[in-house]
């Protein structure tokens, strides 16, 4: 029976919650940032300047620079690139809690909601998972800027399919 909460025995049977209880989740033992990022340099998240920062037990960070790759014509942060950050940082996470040798997870929704405007710096996404299921996961998405202000709340839907229909 799956728990209410996302534990580290919850988390790896597949069950998912509204509430992540801070146990690892994650499935892949190498969770070094630096080899986080070099796995997606050939991608949008690299030509956008995106970074892994951070992998904590139960969550993962980046980091995008606001410069002429994210910004809009007014020189404020694009809401694509926000988003595409959010989709970046959301799929990165939801694929590391799966085993890569038999699933792979893909983005099947994704909403942003643009809080305020960010014109220099850099802006940082945490994602934490919110249900971790079986075929779906759901994952949240919180960009703020240099100060630590909210820029965009996101939510990302994930589909976990098997890898021989990837």
């Amino acid at each position: 029976m799956c728990s209410t909460r996302i534990t580290a025995r919850s988390a790896a049977s597949g069950c998912g919650s509204s509430e992540v209880a801070g146990a690892r989740i994650w499935k892949r033992d190498n969770l070094d940032p630096a080899v986080l990022t070099a796995g997606e340099a050939h991608s949008l998240a690299a030509h956008l300047g995106i970074e892994i920062v951070e992998v904590g037990d139960d969550f993962v960070r980046a980091r995008m620079p606001v410069d002429d790759r994210t910004v809009q014509p007014h020189r404020r942060l694009h809401g694509g690139a926000s988003v595409a950050l959010a989709e970046t940082v959301g799929s990165l996470a939801a694929n590391l809690t799966l085993d890569p040798a038999t699933h792979i997870g893909v983005g099947l929704e994704i909403n942003a909601n643009h809080v305020r405007p960010v014109k220099s710096g850099h802006v940082h996404a945490t994602a934490t998972a919110d249900a971790l299921g079986r075929t779906t996961q759901i994952w949240s998405i919180r960009i703020t800027d240099d100060e630590d202000r909210l820029v965009c709340l996101s939510r990302l839907t994930i589909a976990v399919i098997p890898v021989a229909r990837a």
